[in-house]
């Protein structure tokens, strides 16, 4: 399934925004200028905006049209409102990081599984569990379900290094939308065994389903953060 127009020029343009070629409080260039370098609808165009603008990097203003809102302030923090993988965060922030993974096994979700994961009866899934380290130290533990028939052909390797990338790259599968909730939990046996709490006996557990493109929920993943390695950054909008 080819990537929908109006994500490759917001994603093009938001990777310009990133990169400071349109600058902090600099406008884009008008709709008709973006319509003709994209060969695309005004339409088109007018959703790449929308989603610029729900993710906080422009703001616009009625016959003035879009200004760059976006700075580079995010270093060290997770977004919370975004599908960053781990290697991207780690790669943003220029940090050593490496991935094990303790259990890569494929299951069929049951009613335990289901009630856990929201995810139908029946469905074959791969169930992973994952130590991220950060310079060394392992910081986060995720325990993740991947639908099999969306998340085709997951191996160790392709773990270790990052799913999403192998989604996005072999399989033209994108998380488009992430339903998240936060809470602090105590520890566990298995969070006092793989990660490093430094006296800490609570975690912070961020679960997430995630969406792609068609609307299927395709993965299921709770992220077990040491308190002291944790900082979550999101952006809103008042309405």
């Amino acid at each position: 399934m080819p990537k929908t127009k109006y994500i490759e020029i917001y994603e093009d343009l938001k990777q310009k925004i990133e990169k400071s070629f349109y600058e902090y409080q600099q406008l884009l260039p008008s709709e008709n200028t973006l319509v003709k370098e994209y060969e695309c609808s005004r339409n088109t165009v007018r959703r790449a905006i929308a989603n610029l603008i729900n993710d906080g990097y422009v703001q616009t203003k009625h016959g003035q049209g879009a200004r760059v809102i976006y700075q580079d302030f995010k270093q060290n923090e997770y977004m919370f409102g975004e599908t960053e993988s781990f290697k991207e965060f780690a790669q943003r922030n220029h940090k050593k990081h490496e991935t094990k993974v303790i259990t890569f096994e494929e299951l069929t979700v049951d009613e335990t599984i289901h009630e856990h994961t929201r995810m139908p009866i029946g469905v074959e899934v791969y169930h992973i569990k994952r130590v991220r380290h950060l310079e060394g130290s392992p910081v986060i533990m995720d325990v993740n379900y991947f639908r099999k028939d969306v998340a085709k052909g997951l191996t160790v390797e392709i773990a270790e290094d990052s799913i999403y990338e192998y989604l996005s790259k072999e399989l033209n599968q994108r998380a488009v939308t992430a339903k998240r909730k936060m809470v602090v939990e105590r520890t566990t046996d298995m969070d006092e065994k793989y990660l490093k709490l430094d006296g800490f006996n609570s975690v912070v557990v961020v679960t997430s389903h995630i969406f792609n493109a068609d609307g299927i929920m395709f993965e299921h993943t709770q992220s077990r953060h040491t308190p002291g390695n944790f900082v979550f950054f999101d952006q809103t909008q008042r309405k």
